[in-house]
Parts: structure tokens; C-alpha cells; sequence
């Protein structure tokens, strides 16, 4: 028999505000973007140049992308997604080509909404790519790698110009992240070194982004980055880890899966809930399995209405940290008589 879920909090109910209200403000739609002009500095030749400027959903209508585009053939752009409901984010990816193009790049990435009124959002970008310095291949790219697991990439840097060109220095910001240089050869004006990455097993589980900047003696363009890219993935995973359940009425039941996935069989101990017990129900499986689909359902009490955010925690058998996802919609209002 399904079990309410165990109650922590009340639930959150967000205020929002309309863009038709700030359709008299031209910059109505800038105001969703984290920055609105990026400098990619020097970077080298054949790098990977990478940048992502975020955008939020600041207003109780859907936002809608329906274009991307660049001004030069140097850069390109492309959303992560094109609909944003209340207060959800995406990002605009910037990448700039750093094999065909050489110097000064300057270029526009000029995003057009269509809901919930027509915008443009134009964002210059910069760029200065060197001829002396290359990169083979672009970065540190790790791919998918197992969350404890030990992991090792290598970047081959090449240099032409003077003979005495050093790195003398790579530094990390990233703590999980170790990194060291080595000289390969020196001769007539070419130079080349080999940097070495490897990932700690103490590296969280998620998307990781960082870069690792190597230190020169040339006075004029001392830093060349390095892009350092992983998905470090965690023994068992969620999915969703965010689930939309759209638009929803007082006393009617919404039902949804979210399947759990690890490398081994496991077992589900229980799953919390910030909200009301009555709200959300489960049946927990009983026995270990490498995948588990988990049934939920929620039944909006006759008193909730309007929007919502509820985390969900799971505790998994001999797992010391727990999972955790989280589900939003919106409840119309109270439950006719």
C-alpha cells in the first residue's frame, strides 16, 4: 500500500512578476542574462574556447528562444534549451573557432525571443588568437569518467619564436585537479612541452568545468589556458533530477517515475519530502536491484495553490550521502465544492 512521504518543511510557493508589466522597459529581456559582453582574452591556436552565459526565466510567463546566431564566422552559439518557464535557467554556449582564424576576432551572438515578446539580445564577444603558441588536441577533455575513479589526459603545447620561450609555471584553481608540465624539445626556435591532467578521486559527481593556466616568461603574453572538461559520474544516478509536473488541480492525482541507476544492485531505505505527508505518496521496492523505477504521486490538497518547488531526498543502503531530486509545477486553486 503506498506510504506518505515524511514531512520536513512547508511548501515553497514562489512570487513572480510579468514581462508584459516591463514591456515599457526595452532592456526587459537583458535582464535574464548573468553578462552581456565576454572577453576570451589570448588564447592559443587550436584551443578549445569555451564560454556559458546564463539565463533566467525572471518573469510568470513562458520564455521562448527562436534563434541563435552569430556575426562571424570565428564564433558560434547554441542554447542549452529554447522554453523557459518561471524562474527556470538555461545558458547560451559560445565557442570560437581557434583553428581557421588567427588574431583579433571580435563577433556578436545575438539571441532573438519570440515569447513572451519579441526581443533581441545582442552580446559582443572577443577574442585575440596567437600564432606562436598551439595546443594538440584543444583541452584536457575527460569525457564520461566514474566518480572515484583515476583519470589522466595529456596536451601536447608547441611553441615557435624564440629559444628561450619557458612555461615556468601551471596553475589550478580546482584543488581536484593536478596538473604538471613537462619540456619535451628545444630547437631552432621551436619548443615543445607536454602538460599532464589528472583527475582526483576526490572530484564530485557532475559537470566539470575549469581551467588550468599555464604561466610563461614571455613578458607581452605570459598566460596560455587550458580548458580541463569532465562528467564525472556517480555510482548511482537520478533521472530526472528535475521533474516538471506541469499544471496541476486540487484533489486530482498526478503520477511519475524517476528510475534510479547504479553500477551495482542496491537497495532504497526511504525517501523524504519537504512537504506535506498527505501530498506525495511511494512504494518503496523491496529488494536490491542495479535500476529501479520509483513511482510517485502527488494530490494537491484543496488549500495549495499556486507554484511549488519540492526536493525529494533518498536514502540508499549502506550509502553514506543520500540522493536528492526535485519536482515544480503549479496548482490551479482550490477544489471547487
Amino acid at each position: 500500500m503506498p506510504t506518505p512521504l515524511r514531512t520536513g518543511s512547508i511548501l515553497c510557493l514562489f512570487l513572480t512578476w510579468s514581462a508584459s508589466a516591463a514591456a515599457q522597459e526595452l532592456d526587459w529581456a537583458q535582464k535574464m542574462f548573468s553578462k552581456l559582453e565576454h572577453d576570451f582574452g589570448v588564447v592559443a591556436r587550436g584551443a578549445d574556447v569555451r564560454y556559458r552565459i546564463k539565463i533566467k526565466n525572471l518573469y510568470k510567463e513562458t520564455a521562448h528562444i527562436s534563434n541563435v546566431r552569430t556575426t562571424c564566422g570565428c564564433a558560434a552559439a547554441s542554447p542549452g534549451k529554447t522554453t523557459l518557464n518561471t524562474h527556470e535557467e538555461t545558458f547560451v554556449e559560445i565557442t570560437m573557432n581557434t583553428t581557421r582564424f588567427q588574431r583579433q576576432k571580435d563577433s556578436n551572438v545575438i539571441v532573438t525571443f519570440d515569447a513572451p515578446l519579441y526581443a533581441e539580445v545582442r552580446i559582443p564577444i572577443h577574442a585575440y588568437i596567437r600564432t606562436d603558441v598551439v595546443l594538440s588536441p584543444g583541452s584536457a577533455n575527460f569525457g564520461a569518467v566514474d566518480k572515484g575513479a583515476k583519470a589522466a589526459r595529456s596536451v601536447e603545447i608547441s611553441y615557435a619564436g624564440r629559444d628561450t620561450w619557458k612555461i615556468e609555471q601551471v596553475r589550478s584553481k580546482n584543488e581536484n585537479i593536478e596538473a604538471q608540465i613537462e619540456e619535451v624539445s628545444r630547437q631552432f626556435g621551436q619548443v615543445r612541452y607536454r602538460l599532464n591532467v589528472a583527475l582526483k578521486p576526490t572530484v564530485p559527481a557532475g559537470v566539470l568545468r575549469e581551467q588550468i593556466t599555464l604561466i610563461t616568461n614571455d613578458s607581452s603574453n605570459p598566460y596560455v589556458p587550458v580548458l580541463v572538461e569532465a562528467r564525472v559520474e556517480a555510482d548511482i544516478t537520478v533521472t530526472p533530477a528535475l521533474v516538471s509536473l506541469g499544471t496541476l488541480t486540487p484533489g486530482q492525482d498526478k503520477r511519475f517515475n524517476v528510475v534510479l541507476k547504479g553500477r551495482q544492485p542496491f537497495a532504497i531505505e526511504k525517501i523524504e519530502c519537504d512537504s506535506d505527508t498527505e501530498a506525495f505518496k511511494t512504494r518503496l521496492p523491496q529488494s536490491a536491484k542495479a535500476v529501479h523505477v520509483l513511482p510517485l504521486t502527488f494530490t494537491p490538497l484543496p488549500k495549495q495553490s499556486g507554484k511549488f518547488e519540492e526536493v525529494f531526498t533518498i536514502s540508499i543502503a549502506d550509502r553514506p550521502e543520500p540522493l536528492t531530486f526535485k519536482a515544480y509545477g503549479t496548482i490551479t486553486g482550490p477544489e471547487p465544492n
